[in-house]
C-alpha cells in the first residue's frame, strides 16, 4: 500500500511539475487581423476575416449643430459629426463593448505603425501613480495613438482606410451630449450645459500574454460657466481621477499596468447649439491595401512613418 501510495504521489508530483512548466511558458496567440475588403477595415467577428485577432484604434471628438426643433434629432446629427472628425468612422453600425484590449487584440501606433514618439520612448510621462503593490504607472498623452489613429482611417475629406460603410463595428464607446440655450445661463437639470467633453485612456498590461490592456471612457458636462480655460483645468486636474479609477480596475482584478496613454476632447458650445463628445476605440480587421505587401506581421516591424511611406502617403492625414 505504502509504495501505491509512493508512486501515485510521484505521479501526482510529475504531472503538477510538468504542468507548472508548461503553464509558465509564454502563450502564443494569432492576433492576425485582416478585412474581408481591399480598402475598408471591417469590424472584429465579422464573417470572411483573416486571423483570429483585431486592433485597437483610439479616438476623441466632438460635434456641434444649431439647435433645432428636436433634440432627439439634434443628438443624432451631432454624434455624427463627431464620428466623421478626426480619424473617420462616420456612417458605422456601432456595438458597444466592455472595454478591453486582450490576448488575440493589438493597438494600432503602439504594436503596429509604432508611433514614433512612442518608438524612440521620446515622450516623458504625464505624471505618475502608484499602483496597488506600490509599482509607479506613468501616463502619458494619448496624442501619438490618436495620430496613428487618424493616419490609418484617414478624414472625412481624405479618407484612406475607414470602417466599411454600414459594417457592424465593435466599439470600446461613451458619448455626452447637451445644449447651451439662445439666451441666458444653461439649466443643468435641463440637461443644459455650457459645453461637453470625453476622456478616453488605454493601459497597457505588464503581462499581456494573460491579462488585458484596460479602456477607460469618461464623459461629462461642463455647467458651471462659460470660461474654456476653466474647463481645460477642470480636465487636467481630471486626469488624477481617470489614472485612479485604473489602478482601482486593477486592484480589483489582479492586474498590474505597465503604462497608460490618455486624452481628452471638449466643446463649448456657443448660445443656440447643440454638442457631443465621444470618446471610442473600435476593434477592427485591417483592410487588404493597408499591409505592406499584403504582410500582417511586418507592421510589428514598422513605424507610423514607415507605413505611411509603403502606403505612398504625403504626410499625416488630414494635414
Amino acid at each position: 500500500m505504502k509504495r501505491i501510495v509512493a508512486i501515485t504521489l510521484a505521479l501526482v508530483l510529475g504531472c503538477a511539475a510538468t504542468f507548472s512548466a508548461v503553464f509558465a511558458e509564454t502563450p502564443k496567440y494569432d492576433k492576425t487581423a485582416v478585412s474581408p475588403f481591399d480598402d475598408y477595415c471591417d469590424g472584429y467577428g465579422m464573417p470572411g476575416a483573416k486571423g483570429q485577432g483585431y486592433v485597437s484604434v483610439l479616438k476623441v471628438s466632438t460635434g456641434v449643430a444649431e439647435k433645432s426643433d428636436d433634440m432627439l434629432l439634434d443628438g443624432i446629427v451631432t454624434y455624427d459629426k463627431a464620428e466623421a472628425t478626426d480619424a473617420y468612422i462616420g456612417q458605422i453600425n456601432m456595438i458597444t463593448a466592455s472595454s478591453f484590449n486582450g490576448l488575440i487584440g493589438s493597438i494600432w501606433g503602439y504594436d503596429l505603425a509604432v508611433a514614433e514618439e512612442i518608438r524612440n520612448n521620446s515622450q516623458k510621462p504625464l505624471f505618475t501613480m502608484k499602483q496597488y503593490d506600490g509599482s509607479s504607472l506613468p501616463v502619458f498623452a494619448a496624442d501619438p495613438l490618436l495620430k496613428a489613429g487618424q493616419a490609418l482611417f484617414g478624414t472625412e475629406k481624405a479618407r484612406r482606410f475607414p470602417p466599411a460603410p454600414g459594417g457592424q463595428i465593435i466599439c470600446a464607446n461613451k458619448s455626452a451630449v447637451s445644449y447651451r440655450p439662445a439666451k441666458g445661463s444653461p439649466n443643468p437639470d435641463k440637461g443644459e450645459a455650457y459645453g461637453v467633453w470625453c476622456y478616453l485612456s488605454i493601459s497597457i498590461a505588464r503581462d499581456r500574454s494573460r491579462a488585458a490592456s484596460l479602456f477607460i471612457e469618461d464623459v461629462g458636462t461642463w455647467t458651471k460657466n462659460a470660461s474654456e480655460d476653466d474647463l481645460v483645468r477642470f480636465l487636467k486636474e481630471h486626469q488624477k481621477s481617470v489614472a485612479k479609477s485604473i489602478i482601482d480596475c486593477g486592484r480589483n482584478q489582479s492586474v498590474l499596468y505597465d503604462r497608460t496613454y490618455m486624452a481628452y476632447a471638449y466643446v463649448m458650445m456657443k448660445p443656440g447649439q447643440v454638442g457631443t463628445a465621444l470618446t471610442v476605440a473600435p476593434y477592427v480587421t485591417l483592410a487588404k491595401k493597408a499591409l505592406p505587401g499584403g504582410d500582417f506581421a511586418v507592421l510589428e516591424t514598422m513605424s507610423l512613418k514607415e507605413w505611411e511611406q509603403s502606403m505612398g502617403f504625403q504626410g499625416h492625414a488630414g494635414k
